[in-house]
């Protein structure tokens, strides 16, 4: 497999912004991003889809703990 062309990871970019901004503007709720996520699929390769996938993740919780703070579970450590 070749590296994709700038063209390429042009289009993949714009097809993950697109999706992660939809993914804002619905509280997270994938059904209604359906469209944007085939194209975000179809514009990039599948390890770079995973890849962007685990980052947002990171980057949501990254955000959660900057503005919330830590907070352990309750049960932790008890038995």
């Amino acid at each position: 497999m070749s590296a994709p062309t700038m063209e390429e990871r042009k289009a993949c970019w714009g097809a993950r912004d697109e999706f992660w901004q939809c993914l804002d503007r619905h509280a997270g709720d994938a059904s209604k991003c359906e469209k944007l996520r085939l194209s975000f699929e179809a514009r990039c390769p599948q390890q770079w889809v995973k890849y962007f996938d685990k980052r947002r993740d990171f980057l949501q919780y990254k955000r959660k703990l900057e503005t919330e703070g830590y907070h352990p579970p309750e049960a932790a450590g008890k038995s």
